[in-house]
């Protein structure tokens, strides 16, 4: 099974919940995932950049090989760069656009 999980709202609370859940499944033995991808964008981005709140649960999740992915459109709106990420963050053209990707190859799609 695949899970993408969507962060896009400001909400520090529901980024940190999002990050909970996808930690869980990777450690849940009663489901076999292939695999686990974030995809965030707009005010969903907070998580992904260095030193931010919940950077910390992203780099646990990007060393227990979870896909994070950072929407391009809202790192240019935003003003931030590649180096502004987490290491490990891959960065996509935009994140509606990956999103459909996943879904189209069978990812299921969380959105807390």
């Amino acid at each position: 099974m695949q899970t993408v999980f969507h962060l896009i709202a400001d909400d520090p609370e529901q980024q940190r919940t999002a990050l909970t859940i996808a930690e869980n499944l990777t450690q849940d033995e009663s489901v076999e995932m292939d695999d686990i991808a974030i995809v965030a964008q707009a005010e969903g981005i907070e998580p992904l950049t260095a030193g931010g709140d919940g950077s910390d649960a992203v780099e646990s999740l990007l060393d227990a090989g979870v896909a994070v992915k950072a929407c391009g459109n809202t790192l240019d709106l935003k003003d931030l760069a590649e180096s502004d990420l987490v290491d490990g963050v891959e960065t996509v053209p935009s994140g509606g656009g990956e999103l459909t990707r996943l879904q189209s190859e069978g990812y299921a799609y969380i959105r807390p």
